[in-house]
């Protein structure tokens, strides 16, 4: 307990899977925590459960493909609590390992809308407060899809680009007590699992990527797998760690 007592943490999607998990652990371990995303439901839903564990968390609704949008988060954050020293850019949609011949450019402009310049609208607007208060850390969730390529083309090419960003920003802000790391979770139980979100989907494909890896249901991680990993780096416990990426599938690759 107390591992980001009285720090301010921005989770992006924390309306629900990882970005949920990470919101009630963070909480548990003594932040102050505010979450965003597009359903003002889940958002109350997941609130209301961390205030009824004693936490403190708050809600801003928002959408990370407009910029108005992701303006308007920030500033509320920093109007209440005067910095953000945590930001988790956790928002994602998947692509239903559509392949490159496949892919429509509405499917492609929308993956990468909200899964890498999402993330980079958040961090360009987030970076500027973390210089002013001379430290910060930002996790960005990217994915074994964007390490290797086991995912659509789409939804594989913006998760790599994330983890680009990521290393770029690390080279940046070397010199000072910014630091950016991201976590690529393997298959994950969240609702991204929902039978609907596969209706479509590329089935060839993903019996290609499946060569390669488990989808068993025992090798299935729980989000609580993953907040952990955000966790440790979120937290001063990985100060000495920048620019790096943690993948966290059960060695499934190895």
């Amino acid at each position: 307990m107390g591992r980001l007592e009285n720090k301010v943490c921005l989770i992006t999607g924390g309306n629900s899977g990882i970005g949920e998990c990470t919101a009630k652990l963070f909480a548990r371990e003594s932040a102050k925590v505010i979450i965003t995303a597009r359903r003002e439901n889940e958002l109350q839903r997941v609130t209301d459960e961390i205030a009824a564990e004693g936490g403190d968390c708050i809600w801003v609704s928002g959408d990370v493909t407009v910029q108005t949008d992701v303006d308007r988060v920030v500033d509320t954050v920093i109007a209440k609590y005067g910095r953000i020293d945590v930001l988790v850019n956790n928002a994602g949609i998947p692509d239903k390992h559509t392949r490159t011949t496949w892919v429509t450019d509405e499917l492609w402009d929308s993956v990468y809308a909200v899964n890498i310049t999402g993330c980079m609208r958040l961090c360009r607007a987030v970076l500027p407060h973390m210089e002013k208060v001379g430290r910060g850390s930002i996790v960005n969730v990217s994915s074994i899809g964007g390490v290797y390529g086991c995912a659509g083309a789409s939804y594989s090419s913006a998760k790599a680009a994330l983890i680009g960003l990521t290393k770029n920003i690390a080279q940046q802000y070397f010199h000072t007590r910014i630091r950016c790391n991201s976590v690529s979770p393997g298959s994950t139980l969240t609702p991204l699992f929902d039978p609907k979100n596969f209706e479509g989907a590329d089935v060839e494909m993903q019996e290609i990527t499946k060569r390669r890896h488990y989808y068993e249901r025992d090798t299935i991680l729980q989000p609580i797998e993953q907040a952990n990993a955000i966790l440790f780096f979120a937290s001063d416990e990985s100060s000495g760690i920048n620019g790096q990426d943690l993948v966290v599938d059960y060695g499934n690759r190895l």
